[in-house]
């Protein structure tokens, strides 16, 4: 009796010892940090040496007052909006048209996807060279005669931001084509089918079968690249390193450039809050909405 219920406890136990390691790394790591970066933007810490006098406030009354931050804020939602946008198109459309299982789809593939191969600082090494108004893309335009479309491109503050979209949609759209189109082949023939026979055009299936079958697809794509969108920093860096002026600046470089050039840590530990909000913003819906599909099943 007592060598059966030590073997019971023992078999209860096992899987809390096994995942309890990593239950006080992501405490400490995460969590414990969270609240101390929490803690540190409600103090007058500036400067190295760590002042905690209390705040309140403070730091995200002035942060929010700073023409700076409330620029940074309107870039990451256009950067967002756009970068989203481009991503989602040129991956369903790609995922579409190799669906068609026309000869050289795999080599196609291999092609959408090599940019996920490499980092952003590579991405954005590669595309300031490319973007710079006196070499590549304006180079080509003119050897081809199309001078009139040369643009300054990143030294442009109209145009520097759609600059790092193009960049960062270069890299990521493959991802979507990716993941559209394990979406697409997962679909059924027999759905495909079904429609056909009851008189449907390849334009009615595709709006009123295959659109809708996507909509999972679509919305973890926004999740997963709204995720990316919002803490961008490498790329930004690398490319424009916020400019010109504050054109391309976003949060997280702010944020990079207030602790370690200025050392203003209260204020990077208010903008290092305001990201992880923005960031919650955006993931707690998906994961409601994804509790109550689980229980819907």
């Amino acid at each position: 009796m007592g060598r059966s219920l030590g073997t019971f406890s023992w078999d209860r136990l096992t899987p809390f010892a096994l995942i309890a390691p990593s239950i006080v790394l992501i405490a400490i790591f995460v969590y414990a940090f969270i609240g101390y970066t929490a803690f540190v933007s409600t103090t007058k810490w500036y400067g190295i040496v760590p002042d905690y006098t209390s705040a309140g406030l403070t730091q995200y009354t002035d942060l929010f007052g700073l023409p700076r931050f409330q620029a940074d804020i309107s870039n990451t939602v256009e950067f967002t909006v756009l970068f989203l946008a481009a991503c989602i198109l040129l991956g369903f459309g790609a995922a579409v048209l190799l669906d068609q299982h026309v000869r050289g789809t795999i080599l196609f593939q291999n092609i959408f996807l090599f940019p996920l191969a490499i980092s952003f600082v590579v991405t954005g090494t590669v595309w300031r060279w490319i973007l710079n108004p006196n070499f590549g893309i304006n180079l080509l335009l003119d050897e081809v005669h199309l001078g009139f479309l040369k643009s300054p491109w990143l030294a442009d503050t109209r145009t520097a931001l759609f600059g790092l979209v193009i960049a960062a949609a270069w890299q990521m759209s493959g991802f979507c084509m990716a993941m559209f189109l394990a979406g697409l082949r997962a679909i059924p023939d027999e759905l495909r089918e079904a429609a056909r026979v009851d008189g449907a055009g390849e334009g009615r299936i595709f709006l009123h079968v295959i659109l809708p079958l996507m909509r999972p697809i679509t919305l973890s794509a926004i999740i997963i690249l709204g995720h990316i969108s919002l803490k961008i920093f490498d790329l930004v860096y690398v490319m424009t390193f916020g400019g010109p002026g504050f054109a391309t600046d976003m949060p997280s470089l702010y944020m990079w450039v207030a602790v370690f050039r200025q050392n203003l840590y209260g204020r990077g530990a208010a903008i290092a809050m305001v990201l992880l909000f923005m960031v919650a913003l955006l993931i707690i819906p998906y994961l409601i909405w994804s509790l109550r599909q689980e229980v819907e099943r």
